[in-house]
């Protein structure tokens, strides 16, 4: 089967999944490129895959064609994909790792993607935007992950109640503060909730107060600040050493 007009029902909807708002209604999202249906299909989210016509693919999931237009119109990449995944949202699972980043206004996709990437590279496999955070879904925090946001169990939550309800699982809550911190390399913690801030205002006061340990990062006083995505990856290093 071959589709080529825009306004086929299935493409008019799937084209509105490229807005927020649609893709929350909806509870589904697109992804493009190959690596990411692969690892869509490993962990059975696919929900529809469009091909570009022409193109031979080899996967273990039915497919449609589309035309080079309707593919074009899909896709948030200025080159055009070979393949659209239709995927539906993650499902909501409890926190169960021994470790948990906590994510505090967090507005560039990005860094996001940064730091899912550096998550499941030092073992940490649960992780909760608060509910201003940018968009789970933003198909530049997908394109990022490299296939990782697969491999974390990731939700958004108001930080405050789940800060509580870890503390009184035996999580000791790891804020970041330069000016009151200890170094990371001196925390010693296998069973930890790390707080992480926005890029220019970092975490909130708020919830700094419900923190039993604050931490900085040792570097040369030239520097004032990080990325958050760099300072991010280090931390979780160092926790994770």
């Amino acid at each position: 089967m071959l589709i080529t007009s825009l306004t086929n029902p299935k493409i008019k909807k799937y084209l509105k999944l490229k807005v927020k708002k649609y893709r929350d209604l909806e509870k589904m999202f697109l992804i493009e490129g190959s690596h990411l249906i692969e690892e869509a299909i490993k962990e059975n989210m696919l929900v529809d895959l469009l091909v570009l016509e022409g193109m031979k693919v080899d996967y273990d999931f039915n497919y449609t064609y589309v035309s080079e237009n309707i593919m074009k119109k899909l896709s948030e990449t200025l080159s055009i994909p070979k393949v659209i995944g239709v995927l539906k949202y993650f499902p909501d699972k409890e926190i169960k790792g021994d470790r948990v980043l906590l994510l505090d206004d967090i507005g560039d996709p990005g860094n996001l993607g940064t730091i899912i990437r550096s998550s499941v590279a030092f073992n940490v496999h649960d992780i909760v935007l608060n509910l201003n955070s940018v968009d789970i879904y933003n198909p530049k925090v997908i394109r990022s992950t490299q296939g990782m946001l697969f491999k974390v169990n990731i939700k958004r939550l108001d930080l405050k109640d789940v800060i509580k309800d870890l503390k009184n699982k035996g999580y000791l809550i790891l804020g970041t503060n330069v000016l009151e911190g200890i170094d990371v390399k001196d925390v010693k913690a296998n069973k930890f909730a790390l707080i992480m801030g926005n890029e220019g205002q970092g975490v909130k006061k708020e919830l700094l107060d419900l923190c039993d340990k604050n931490l900085y990062i040792n570097m040369n006083k030239e520097c004032e600040s990080l990325n958050v995505g760099v300072a991010t990856s280090i931390l979780l290093y160092e926790l994770n050493r």
